[in-house]
């Protein structure tokens, strides 16, 4: 298995467009297509369903890009261990979040960590709830961030913060017309939503919040990362639900997101880590998360 293969995947599989993957890749599209029938034919699986006007994953395409994050990011983290030692650096923290978070939050906790230890070397990987378990117990990451808090043996899990749940529609569609949306309206159109197989927080909060309402979702697709989610919805597939905060970083022209009337549920977001006594990094980090969390706590927690 050739790695560029894998990194032709992951861009095809995000992108959902072969094109887009091209200009995402710098390379011509004939390639990338050619890559992708090769992956299959050595899988002996198909990845993509090509039936439709829209490039979609199969489950089995949806098991792959999970995986496949998961090589990268360790081959990536070797890579960058290495770098990282010629150039001095004296100690490294190794911090895991799922695509499905609000990241300006990540963002400030990671400029302000620079600037408090710039000694130390930070590395950052986008991983699902599940595989940021398996690195955790096999020491390859020190901090987790995920939508779960369902962890086993050996770990904990620390709500450190929760964000309203918003309401991602198309750029055009009739929820539009409304500044707040009502959950039961908008169970009144096609949903999107987190593959419940996928092992994610996300699908677990999200379906909490649907079984208290009056309408039923008729969903039409799981997905397995907000990318996808996104780009279904932007397509016209239905609506989603995700992070406002998180999707606005993305700015996509193809979407739009509206707040839920009244008071909005929230998602909470976890804090994941081993058991036993952490080390000096990761204390001083997760001091950085509760002051963000809860300023006003800042004297409290000292």
């Amino acid at each position: 298995m050739e790695l560029r293969l894998l990194r032709y995947f992951l861009a095809v599989a995000e992108e959902l467009h072969l094109s887009r993957a091209a200009g995402r890749l710098g390379i011509e599209q004939s390639p990338v297509s050619r890559a992708m029938r090769d992956l299959e034919r050595l899988l002996d699986v198909q990845l993509f369903d090509r039936s439709s006007r829209q490039t979609k994953l199969t489950w089995a395409g949806q098991v792959l890009l999970v995986e496949c994050r998961r090589v990268l990011a360790t081959v990536e983290q070797a890579i960058k261990a290495t770098k990282a030692a010629a150039q001095g650096y004296q100690g490294t923290l190794r911090i895991a979040i799922c695509d499905s978070l609000a990241q300006p939050y990540i963002a400030t906790l990671l400029a302000r960590s620079r600037e408090d230890e710039p000694e130390l070397e930070i590395r950052v990987f986008e991983l699902p709830f599940s595989q940021q378990l398996k690195g955790l117990h096999n020491d390859l990451l020190d901090i987790g961030f995920a939508l779960s808090d369902a962890v086993n043996d050996g770990l904990i899990a620390e709500a450190v913060w929760t964000d309203p749940l918003s309401v991602i529609v198309p750029a055009r569609h009739p929820l539009l017309a409304h500044g707040h949306v009502k959950l039961d309206d908008a169970l009144k159109f096609p949903v999107v939503l987190c593959h419940p197989e996928a092992d994610s927080g996300c699908h677990h909060q999200i379906q909490a919040v649907l079984e208290g309402a009056a309408v039923s979702p008729k969903v039409v697709d799981h997905v397995t990362s907000l990318g996808v989610m996104l780009t279904l919805v932007g397509a016209g597939y239905g609506i989603g639900f995700a992070i406002a905060s998180q999707v606005q970083t993305l700015q996509r022209p193809d979407i739009a997101i509206r707040p839920l009337a009244g008071v909005p549920p929230t998602l909470s977001t976890y804090l994941l880590r081993r058991q036993g006594e952490p080390s000096g990094a990761v204390k001083r980090f997760m001091r950085r998360v509760r002051d963000e969390a809860a300023p006003d706590d800042t004297e409290a927690d000292a």
